[in-house]
């Protein structure tokens, strides 16, 4: 029975990254150890067509879901949609499609990198949307193509594919007061990420260009979903804290968990308070009134990812991109 990478990192006494590394020419080693890592394996019976299987472009390319809090990636059907398009191409260029989590909690980073590398994985798309910058870091240090979906770090040289978060608030809250013709209040996650901290400041620049002044708006912090922010609003406004008469909401679930608590309350949609969300879920056309929201083409984000890790991983370069999709306005009749 051949030996695996793994059984022969540990035979060696080596990292499983440095046994990757000398088996795939890689440099990281030096050329003592990759002879010796390259002798033991041809001794041992290791199955160097992983090896071809890897020169010939095939395999299989891996999509981690990265998981902190479980706040935002416990709604399948977003990110459904990012992964049928992934598959897609994947499958176009024949390339078999493995799809992972990785819990922060629960599992230690480096060890899942280490297996990642004994494995026949070509390269990662890493949907980003709870991690952090420092786990970013270590999986591009693990010298697999890597491309980060829904994320983005300044200080990381990757390539990456996200939403125009920025561009997508300012867009609705503009189009919000463009209609009303009232000071827009903000119905923001009490979870605090990246693509949240975008769609802010979106919303505010769009307050500032209308002539209006940010300090007015009036701001309620919810819980990222539908019971979640439903709870939150009755509370807000039992307290019988100062409400708003239009508001633009962190995504669709806070959207309408809050449309739920102002109705369970008595106020009319839209007549008393207008709403428009961010995300453009399913629930959004069943809710009633259907809720006005911005569409992200998650499907062609996923293409977009597993397009560029497939460039990166057939013809390497030494140059990084970050593309950013524009969203579009859905209108509806929560406003």
């Amino acid at each position: 029975m051949s030996i695996t990478a793994k059984e022969l990192a540990r035979e060696l006494h080596l990292s499983a990254t440095a046994v990757s590394m000398a088996l795939n020419n890689k440099p990281g080693v030096s050329t003592q150890t990759r002879n010796m890592v390259i002798e033991a394996a041809e001794k041992r019976g290791y199955d160097f067509s992983k090896l071809s299987m890897k020169k010939n472009k095939t395999g299989n390319i891996y999509t981690i879901f990265y998981r902190t809090h479980n706040a935002i990636l416990t709604y399948a059907p977003i990110f459904n949609e990012l992964l049928d398009g992934i598959g897609q191409v994947c499958r176009e260029e024949g390339y078999t499609l493995k799809i992972e989590q990785y819990l922060e909690k629960q599992q230690d980073l480096q060890t899942y990198i280490e297996d990642l590398l004994v494995s026949n994985c070509l390269g990662i798309i890493l949907i980003g949307t709870e991690m952090g910058e420092e786990a970013g870091r270590q999986f591009l240090a693990s010298q697999l193509p890597v491309v980060i979906l829904d994320s983005y770090f300044e200080s990381l040289n990757c390539n990456c594919v996200l939403i125009n978060n920025t561009q997508g608030a300012y867009t609705a809250t503009d189009y919000l007061i463009s209609r009303l013709g009232k000071q827009p209040g903000y119905l923001r996650s009490s979870y605090t990420l990246r693509n949240f901290n975008e769609r802010k400041d979106g919303f505010y620049k769009a307050v500032k260009a209308n002539g209006m002044s940010s300090s007015q708006c009036v701001v309620h912090r919810l819980s990222p979903s539908i019971e979640g922010a439903f709870a939150d609003m009755l509370e807000i406004i039992d307290r019988q804290d100062e409400l708003a008469e239009c508001y633009f909401a962190d995504n669709d679930l806070i959207a309408i968990g809050a449309m739920k608590a102002f109705k369970l309350r008595g106020y009319r949609l839209p007549e008393d308070i207008g709403v428009i969300g961010f995300d453009n879920i399913s629930e959004a056309r069943i809710v009633e009134p259907s809720l006005t929201t911005v569409s992200i083409p998650r499907h062609y984000m996923g293409q977009t990812a597993a397009r560029q890790l497939i460039a990166s991983i057939t013809n390497p370069v030494p140059h990084t991109s970050k593309i950013e999709v524009y969203t579009s306005l859905v209108k509806r009749f929560s406003v």
